[in-house]
């Protein structure tokens, strides 16, 4: 048996994920990190202090039948490119180090963002697609990017930047207008939840600059409606569609662009339905990680041990 421990301590979630490299099957614990009512957020030393506390935990919750680990991914920034840097992924990188030195095993350094894109392959069942250039959206809470991704012996994907949101990532725009109705953060959920009893549609305009887009103005436009009097349903909607329809008219351009590339859709905004469903109509050849898998997570950094690990014993 090959199993391969993943490690990823997020701005929102502390996981584990156990990849068997033989049977390809995943096993995930992972516990959200805790955000008092009306608060858009933590800081930074609170999540490290969070993150000590849950990965015990969740790691006793996976390892309690003690398998015997082949290797340990982990995520130690959130992208690959100089400069990226958070204090929360310490935690997982200093945890990852003692479980390879207790255990003799080799341990496997990566992003946040490498392990989001394998965990949506691995659930779309297109794992195959290390092996060729796609496209790919990472729209999260700290993430709004188009990135063309070009297979890489070392990294398994070398990123090059498409496309972005030049102000407000659109997982920061969905908690902001979800704390702003109400809602406990993070708000995706049940922003989405709220939404589906909207009965309006809208005729959305996205700003759309070259490639990139804005999102900061959706905020205020928002907060106007509720002050307004607008049903909150209605608003969510608003949010939602706007995101979706900004996302479209993105990656139309970058398939334009980039000679219809198959586009892989990962992060957790693109877990919501209302978005997926949109863009599915739109781009066929698209592929979707299922909520699992799209929210933060570590199965995408087990899987990335167990790739680089095959290649060194080649």
């Amino acid at each position: 048996m090959s199993n391969f421990l993943g490690i990823d301590t997020s701005n929102y979630t502390t996981s584990v994920a156990l990849y068997n490299s033989e049977t390809k099957e995943v096993k995930q614990s992972k516990i959200l990190l805790n955000v008092k009512d009306g608060e858009k957020g933590l800081r930074q030393s609170t999540v490290v202090f969070e993150h000590l506390k849950q990965l015990p935990i969740v790691l006793g919750n996976l390892l309690e039948t003690s398998p015997k680990l082949d290797g340990v991914g982990v995520s130690i920034k959130p992208r690959n490119v100089e400069n990226s840097y958070m204090p929360c992924f310490l935690c997982g990188e200093k945890f990852a180090d003692s479980i390879s030195i207790v255990n003799n095993i080799p341990v496997y350094k990566t992003s946040h963002q490498i392990g989001h894109m394998l965990a949506a392959l691995y659930s779309a069942d297109k794992l195959e697609y290390i092996n060729q250039s796609v496209i790919m959206f990472h729209v999260s809470g700290g993430t709004t990017e188009c990135l063309l991704c070009e297979p890489d012996k070392e990294d398994i994907y070398k990123f090059k930047l498409i496309a972005s949101s030049l102000d407000l990532k659109a997982g920061q725009l969905i908690d902001r207008v979800g704390v702003m109705l109400g809602l406990k953060f993070p708000c995706g959920a049940e922003l989405e939840l709220l939404a589906k009893q909207s009965k309006s549609e809208f005729n959305i305009k996205p700003t759309i600059k070259g490639m990139d887009c804005c999102l900061s103005g959706v905020e205020n436009i928002c907060e106007k409606k509720l002050k307004a009097g607008d049903n909150k349903a209605d608003i969510a909607k608003y949010c939602l569609t706007y995101v979706s329809k900004t996302i479209e008219i993105m990656a139309a351009l970058a398939v334009e662009k980039f000679s219809n590339k198959p586009i892989i859709f990962a992060g957790g905004v693109m877990s919501n339905k209302l978005i997926k469903s949109n863009l599915i109509k739109r781009f066929p050849a698209s592929y979707f990680a299922s909520p699992e898998f799209s929210c933060d997570n570590a199965v995408g950094t087990a899987i990335y041990a167990s790739l680089i690990n095959s290649r060194g014993n080649l």
